[in-house]
């Protein structure tokens, strides 16, 4: 049987996971306001610029000048996908499945704990 405390345990993670799954999506998506700033996309240009630009005086070729340029802005519209649909819930999990699937394995664990604890006790 579980116990009291084990009991509490188990409320104090559920509350826990209520917080963060409510908090952790207006964070995305404040992250996400954030990164698609009409800020954050002069920046990004100016980034992507400097770059192709020291590619250039550092005397890399034209063409793999321009293909790196490319792939490095693409690691800023990758992440904002990435952030998009953790939002959306288009991702592998949603806010919701994420804190039930933590649930479930918080839960399994503490009953492969108290069934060690009751062959302890044999």
């Amino acid at each position: 049987m579980i116990d009291e405390k084990e009991k509490e345990d188990v409320e104090e993670v559920r509350e826990i996971l209520g917080v963060v799954s409510k908090e952790i999506p207006a964070l995305i998506k404040g992250i996400i306001a954030s990164v698609f700033s009409e800020e954050a996309g002069k920046d990004m240009g100016r980034a992507v610029a400097a770059f192709y630009k020291e590619l250039k005086e550092a005397g890399m070729p034209e063409q793999t000048a321009v293909r790196m340029a490319e792939n490095y802005m693409s690691t800023f519209t990758s992440l904002g996908d990435v952030l998009k649909k953790a939002v959306s819930g288009k991702g592998e999990f949603k806010g919701e499945e994420i804190g039930e699937e933590i649930s479930r394995k918080i839960r399994e664990e503490l009953s492969k704990k108290h069934g060690e604890e009751e062959k302890e006790e044999e």
